[in-house]
């Protein structure tokens, strides 16, 4: 949800990609700049499949979407109530 000017900027990011037994992750980490709350990042010509026991990593180009002043005061309130969502997580050891 972005409201009034949107500012974008145009960047690099890191991906690491990963669906093997040990792990199933994706992440987008842009370089050189700082993500703050409501902001959103795209990210142009990532894989959207990976087939099982593969791992891919590199960089791609990406946008970056400023949220708006009321954007991001809306997003760290609701994000107080939305983390009760992580409390039915469970974590067991790895044997």
């Amino acid at each position: 949800m972005i409201r009034g000017s949107q500012r974008t900027i145009e960047l690099l990011c890191s991906i690491d990609i990963e669906q093997t037994v040990e792990s199933f992750h994706a992440h987008a980490i842009p370089e050189d700049v700082e993500i703050g709350p409501g902001d959103v990042v795209m990210v142009h010509d990532a894989p959207s499949v990976i087939g099982f026991g593969e791992k891919l990593t590199g960089q791609r180009h990406a946008t970056l979407t400023r949220a708006g002043f009321f954007d991001r005061i809306w997003t760290e309130f609701s994000s107080i109530f939305e983390i009760a969502e992580l409390y039915e997580v469970g974590f067991q050891a790895k044997e």
